[in-house]
């Protein structure tokens, strides 16, 4: 019973604080009320049974104890009375442009009012149904500064009075490109799960991501971006068979068996890599990392990979989006063009930013271990273990670790 129950916490959190937070205007009113409604299902439902529709029990349950709170707090002032029209226990009607709920409301969080990365942080928490610690990870911070951002978003938007609207038509253009790095997160959490109780990949979050940003396809065809990111998914989701060995390793690129990539994926992800080519526009973040991924599923062995083209588009990215996480890939793509001292060399200045990013450390170990300093590499792998979140990467790492000792 407590599994179910945490089943459907994982796939109603997010949607029930989202529509609470937008009927009522107050996020922490949301939050607060769906709190109380699990709490509720914890406490009722290993007696009376799981509902038929655990959903809108939920739904409702959190909508009357939402009510209860504004009614406490507000003493029958004009928000209660409003809250009052809104008591009916039947599914809520959106007005607006998109007709798939869960993407009106990743579109209505990501109001422009906010800055871009509060916007995100606030509609993963909201929408996507990340934890803190979850979100705090994708961004490189520390959990405590993430909390504070996200409690500011909801400051702003009480005091600013910011309204959840559902968007029209005439916004999507303005906040899509919050939209698309918000499922360009949710879908990486899935790819690379970084939560200590979670499966270390969720397909869950990859195919749901996906079918978003098909969605979002749907209203914005001539979106170079929107292609861009569809096809880098696509790209990135086709090599999943191959990721995970039978004991439940995460697999590296360069020792997949690429033959079972799925070519479904893999043919639409290189025809909307095409088109963006054809088109003659200059490309976007997302666009040049879906060519990347293009050459990478275009290689019938890792040593066939073309690295020199891979250099030259993150080149490009580098000018686009001068991370230093793009740095760090182009390093490692360097040390394969032109080998591991040049690309260690780029790699090492990147430290001071990346100091607790476990892909910089496992890339420093890789490129150590090539040039044959064993002790170091050892040290790198280690540290790479202690700061990665994922079960199943941290097993990789220590096997590379226990190999050096064998080579």
């Amino acid at each position: 019973m407590q599994e179910a129950i945490t089943e459907t916490h994982r796939t109603q959190w997010a949607l029930v604080v989202a529509v609470l937070a937008r009927r009522y205007g107050d996020l922490d009113v949301a939050e607060e009320a769906a709190a109380e409604a699990f709490a509720t299902a914890v406490e009722r439902w290993p007696s009376d049974g799981v509902p038929v529709n655990p959903g809108g029990w939920l739904m409702t349950t959190a909508n009357r104890k939402a009510i209860d709170r504004v009614r406490r707090e507000s003493k029958r002032d004009a928000k209660y009375r409003e809250a009052q029209l809104v008591i009916d226990d039947e599914p809520h009607e959106f007005l607006g442009a998109i007709d798939d709920e869960r993407l009106r409301l990743v579109f209505t969080c990501c109001h422009p009012a906010l800055g871009m990365e509060s916007r995100m942080a606030l509609t993963l928490r909201m929408v996507g149904g990340l934890t803190v610690a979850e979100i705090a990870r994708a961004f490189l911070v520390q959990e405590p500064a993430m909390a504070r951002r996200i409690t500011r978003a909801k400051d702003k938007i009480r005091l600013a009075r910011i309204p959840f609207r559902v968007p029209s038509a005439e916004d999507l253009p303005v906040r899509v490109t919050g939209v698309l790095a918000v499922l360009y997160l949710i879908f990486n959490e899935g790819y690379l799960a970084t939560g200590v109780d979670t499966d270390p990949v969720r397909d869950d979050l990859t195919a749901e991501a996906i079918r978003l940003v098909r969605l979002i396809r749907r209203l914005l065809p001539d979106d170079g971006e929107v292609a861009g990111l569809l096809a880098l998914m696509l790209l990135t989701e086709a090599r999943r068979p191959a990721r995970m060995s039978p004991s439940g390793e995460l697999v590296t690129i360069d020792e997949q068996d690429r033959r079972a990539w799925d070519s479904r994926l893999i043919a639409e992800g290189h025809q909307l890599v095409r088109e963006r080519l054809e088109s003659g526009l200059p490309p976007g973040r997302y666009q040049v990392l879906a060519a990347i991924n293009a050459v990478h599923t275009s290689a019938l062995e890792i040593h066939d990979t073309d690295w020199s083209q891979v250099v030259a588009l993150y080149d490009q990215l580098a000018y686009l989006d001068p991370s230093p996480i793009v740095a760090l890939n182009r390093a490692i793509a360097i040390g394969e063009l032109d080998g591991p001292a040049v690309g260690l060399s780029i790699v090492e200045p990147l430290g001071p930013a990346l100091e607790g990013y476990h892909a910089f450390h496992a890339a420093r170990a890789d490129l150590l271990r090539r040039l044959d300093r064993l002790r170091e590499a050892r040290s790198e792998y280690e540290r790479a273990i202690e700061l990665s979140g994922n079960s199943a990467q941290a097993s990789a790492l220590a096997r590379r670790r226990d190999r050096l000792a064998r080579d």
